[in-house]
């Protein structure tokens, strides 16, 4: 987990009848201070076990359900914290990872006691990110006291960057009405951004050639996340209404009286009722289409059951299950009686998921090394994962090599100046500032160290505003550095590369499946990939292992086995005519089982031959 710091208070011990106890101060009276003392900041940035903190977010979590999942649903039976789990478990990992920190450090462990909240200050509060549109939302300190037990009489649930957004939210207007020609449709897809909508629709496209008709709801907040209109006849693309995703206000059940249900956490007694409340901050705000308000969930769900009872899909085509419009949507379908089909949008590691569960029926997943986390992770009861590959990365081969090289050159050095010899790109993620600083430090050195005279063209991830890298294309000497544009992105520029750099980037897997070299850079902990695990690309801690390596690009390597690029990826060209197949394949066959009066139970034929792995 990232290090951050959360504004200028102070951890101050002080004591009471000859105990131990902590005030949260003004950093401005730390001077002063005597007494064993520590910046909040300073606090955030102590190391924790992270396999200890997922067990304990695991353990919260658990509790959390048992206590409160009955609290609130949908009129469809859809309980808020299924829906709501991803954003909730993101704000579980911020509370137990500021108490791991504060028993990490030494004077705090050595003489714990009760602390004292910072009078004002709001409880829920923002961290800083390099999205445009995700709100990362974090505890305070002074929230950390209250649901350890402090009082809080004049402590207000939200900060005032949150009250803010409050004010300028849209109140509870009437439901838009259908519209009047939705007409019956075999496939409904689902999307929200970009690479869901690169994903789905060369599937809808290959429906579409075999004569099935598809609805595609693009239900994306940001302008450019939005699908484009489809060029395949039998593809009809809608939004979502207007002001869906404006809606804010109190989540009814969710303001719950103190009592004496607790969670331990390390010595702590974490208040199940309290974190309830400061939960609700989270489902009433508006937070766009990735952090939904819970307003807009019961919206979404009654405008959703619209729309699949006037089109009657067979099957619901998702790229995302997990967070809550892919869990609200997976429910629905259910009580529908239409099949539901994720096809995997990223990569997966063990680490790299907020909530390690998959709702729809059948999983389609890029390559083998995802089998084992499909059949971890998948709760339908008749689930199956289906090694596919990757539907966008279909058209990957057909990228013009030296048309990227060009653009790449162009960038870099505008007008009559010369381009450098070799060109590095570096393919972001939306990280706070801090973060992404210190991996364009590491890329630079390494970059300035390395043989060769190398240039660095940084490729925003499409949630990621560009005016995250505007101090770093200040820094003095070192390689030439640009910013493409983000309606390129990483995809656009690729292939033009010398060699790609990133930390868990899905664009490391399109170099690899290219042959173009692959850095995954960060240090010794920081999550990749591990694409350096299947020989796809080089581990680099440092700026000197960069350095290395890409001096070591001089020399001639061995090619890469095909087993391990399907280890990582099932790259045929044929990926979206594969999952099409599949969801064909399971329509005819529910279709024959219907018909059938013996009802049977549905055959490997449902799947692609050889590529169907089948879990029950």
């Amino acid at each position: 987990m990232s290090l951050r710091a959360t504004g200028g208070l102070g951890l101050v011990r002080s004591s009471f009848a000859g105990k131990p106890r902590w005030a949260l101060v003004g950093s401005g009276a730390l001077d002063h201070v005597k007494t064993d003392h520590i910046r909040t900041g300073n606090l955030e940035a102590i190391p924790v076990d992270r396999q200890e903190l997922r067990a304990l977010v695991e353990s919260v979590m658990d509790s959390l359900e048992r206590y409160g999942a009955s609290l609130a649903s949908t009129p469809g039976g859809a309980g808020w914290l299924h829906v709501q789990h991803v954003p909730v478990r993101r704000f579980v990992a911020e509370i137990v990872h500021k108490l791991l920190a504060l028993n990490a450090w030494e004077p705090f462990a050595s003489a714990p006691g009760p602390l004292a909240l910072a009078p004002y200050e709001g409880l829920v509060g923002l961290r800083t990110s390099s999205s445009r549109e995700y709100l990362a939302y974090t505890v305070t300190w002074s929230g950390i006291a209250y649901l350890l037990g402090a009082a809080a009489p004049h402590n207000p649930t939200r900060s005032a960057q949150l009250r803010n957004r409050s004010r300028v939210s849209t109140a509870n207007t009437k439901p838009s009405p259908l519209p009047a020609d939705l007409q019956q449709r075999d496939v409904v897809a689902l999307s929200w951004t970009s690479r869901h909508a690169a994903t789905l629709m060369p599937v809808l496209a290959e429906l579409a050639r075999d004569g099935r008709t598809s609805l595609l709801l693009d239900v994306a907040t940001d302008p450019a996340e939005r699908c484009s209109a489809p060029t395949a006849t039998g593809i009809d693309l809608r939004s979502a209404p207007s002001g869906l995703f404006t809606l804010s206000g109190t989540a009814k059940g969710l303001h719950l009286p103190d009592d004496e249900h607790v969670v331990r956490v390390k010595g702590h007694g974490l208040q199940l009722a309290r974190l309830v409340r400061l939960l609700s901050v989270l489902l009433e705000i508006s937070g766009g289409c990735t952090q939904p308000s819970w307003r807009t969930l019961l919206r979404a769900e009654s405008w959703l059951a619209g729309v699949l009872a006037a089109t009657r899909p067979h099957t619901i085509l998702l790229s995302n299950d997990t967070s809550p419009l892919g869990a609200l949507a997976a429910h629905t379908a259910e009580r529908h009686d239409a099949n539901t089909v994720h096809v995997q949008h990223g990569a997966w590691t063990a680490e790299s998921v907020a909530w390690p569960a998959l709702h729809s029926r059948d999983i389609v997943v890029m390559g083998e090394r995802d089998l084992p986390l499909g059949r971890a992770w998948v709760r339908h009861p008749d689930a199956e994962v289906h090694v596919l590959g990757q539907p966008r990365f279909d058209v990957l081969a057909g990228l013009g090599r030296e048309a990227q090289r060009r653009y790449l050159e162009k960038v870099l050095a505008p007008g009559s100046r010369r381009a450098p010899t070799r060109i590095a790109v570096w393919a972001c993620q939306p990280f706070s500032p801090g973060h992404l600083k210190a991996q364009a430090d590491l890329l630079l050195d390494g970059l300035s160290a390395a043989d060769g005279d190398w240039g660095l063209v940084i490729a925003p991830h499409p949630a990621q505003g560009t005016d995250a890298f505007t101090t770093l294309l200040k820094r003095d000497g070192g390689p030439l550095v640009a910013v493409a544009d983000p309606r390129v992105g990483a995809r656009g520029c690729l292939a033009g590369a010398d060699a790609l750099a990133s930390a868990y980037s899905t664009c490391g897997i399109e170099a690899a499946l290219l042959g173009v070299p692959v850095l995954e850079i960060g240090p010794p902990g920081e999550r990749t990939l591990d694409l350096a695990g299947h020989g796809l690309a080089t581990r680099c801690h440092d700026a000197g292992g960069v350095a290395e390596a890409l001096s070591a690009l001089r020399e001639p390597h061995t090619p890469i086995p095909q087993t391990a690029m399907d280890a990582v990826c099932r790259w045929r060209g044929d990926s979206a005519a594969q999952v099409a197949r599949l969801i064909t394949h399971r329509a005819e066959s529910a279709t024959r089982s219907s018909e059938s009066v013996h009802h049977d139970a549905l055959g490997a034929s449902a799947s692609p031959q050889g590529e169907g792995a089948t879990v029950r």
